[in-house]
């Protein structure tokens, strides 16, 4: 199997599910708060596990909003805020169904530039601006998803600094990205500065 493009997880087949799920990516980037990178990622390879192998857009969107949060909820809880997380995954889920006819990629795929990216992340339940502005960069330096002008819609997180998700191809650039948050966070800056 060849090193896959987002390896953030510790885990080389949550790893890879993150690759080739679409959906799976767009959730764990929402999951990506108040938790470390690690879990937060791992967290939709998790969910497809206890769904059976069916972790889709439409999966979710077809359960109850009360249902998804138990999913989120069950031993171990899928992440620090399991039930708010949840109704968030319910929500993106919604979306991704209504909005785009359950395909994930279609967000970026149908996307004419990097701001219409940026404002089609933007428009998803869960997502503001920096989590927008990162996943932007995240698909064009990690899977070379890379729209006319996903750089300026992607500022800061665009450039060659080391600090978020859309930086990490190895361990070592995971520690470089922590080793950033850390140092942003003694001088009061956020990974956006």
């Amino acid at each position: 199997m060849p090193e896959p493009a987002v390896p953030v997880t510790g885990d080389a087949a949550a790893d890879a599910f993150l690759v080739e799920n679409p959906f799976a990516l767009l959730l764990g980037m929402l999951l990506d708060q108040q938790v470390p990178m690690e879990w937060a990622f791992k967290g939709p390879y998790t969910l497809n596990e206890r769904l059976g192998g069916s972790l889709d857009p439409r999966t979710l969107a077809a359960m109850s909003p009360d249902d998804v949060e138990a999913v989120f909820k069950a031993k171990p809880a899928l992440h620090r805020f399991p039930g708010s997380m949840g109704k968030r995954a319910y929500a993106l889920a919604q979306a991704i169904v209504d909005d785009y006819g359950g395909d994930t990629t279609k967000v970026w795929r149908e996307a004419k530039s990097g701001q219409a990216l940026y404002e089609r992340l933007r428009a998803l339940p869960g997502f503001g601006e920096e989590k927008s502005k990162i996943f932007v960069a995240l698909l064009a330096k990690r899977l070379g998803v890379k729209p006319t002008g996903w750089e300026a819609a992607a500022a800061p997180f665009s450039d060659a600094t080391p600090r978020s998700v859309a930086d990490i191809d190895s361990q070592e650039t995971l520690a470089q990205v922590r080793d950033w948050k850390r140092a942003q966070k003694k001088k009061g800056k956020t990974k956006a500065d």
